[in-house]
């Protein structure tokens, strides 16, 4: 027995070295991405509470041009962009386009973002995403990460990162084009 215990010990250690490889390669280099939206496709539905204390769901903005932005107070770039948020939804709604933004905040408590509105005159929707449950259908991993949904409901764009307000404009302008 003593002889064949070394070859023995050999094989299985290769069997694991090559189980343990290949499920790490699959882990590394999967395509599969858990099925996270895409550029073209309908973005998952939600529905989240907001300042407004209802219920908002993404099929209550069917028909429009909309943009989600995901963002937090505890983040630089977001709180620069937010004001040019505001700016373009002033812009846009002013002229009577079919445009909407809403606002998901990252699990921050309803004073922090309440305060924050109110600091930046906000009147677009902002909604609460607790749990970080949408944040994770949306497959955000950034912040801010803005997704731009176009009127039949297909994603067009997804930015991850800080906007200018110019870059902010430039979709906007395609996204009510399309």
């Amino acid at each position: 027995m003593g002889k064949y215990r070394k070859t023995t010990q050999i094989v299985i250690l290769i069997g694991v070295l090559l189980l343990g490889g290949y499920a790490i390669g699959k882990a590394l280099f999967a395509s599969d991405d858990g099925g996270l939206p895409k550029i073209g496709e309908k973005p998952p539905e939600f529905a989240l509470l907001g300042e407004d204390q209802e219920a908002h769901k993404l099929s209550d903005y069917e028909g429009k041009a909309l943009v989600i932005n995901f963002w937090g107070t505890f983040c630089p770039p977001c709180v620069i962009e937010t004001p040019e948020f505001q700016r373009q939804y002033e812009k846009w709604t002013s002229m009577g386009k079919p445009f909407e933004i809403i606002g998901i905040n990252l699990g921050e408590d309803s004073l922090t973002v309440r305060n924050f509105v109110q600091q930046y005159g906000l009147t677009y929707e902002m909604l609460y995403d607790k749990g970080r449950k949408i944040m994770a259908k949306y497959g955000v991993e950034s912040f801010p990460t803005t997704f731009f949904v176009k009127p039949d409901g297909t994603i067009m764009d997804i930015f991850v990162g800080g906007m200018t307000e110019e870059d902010i404009d430039k979709r906007v302008t395609k996204l009510l084009q399309s």
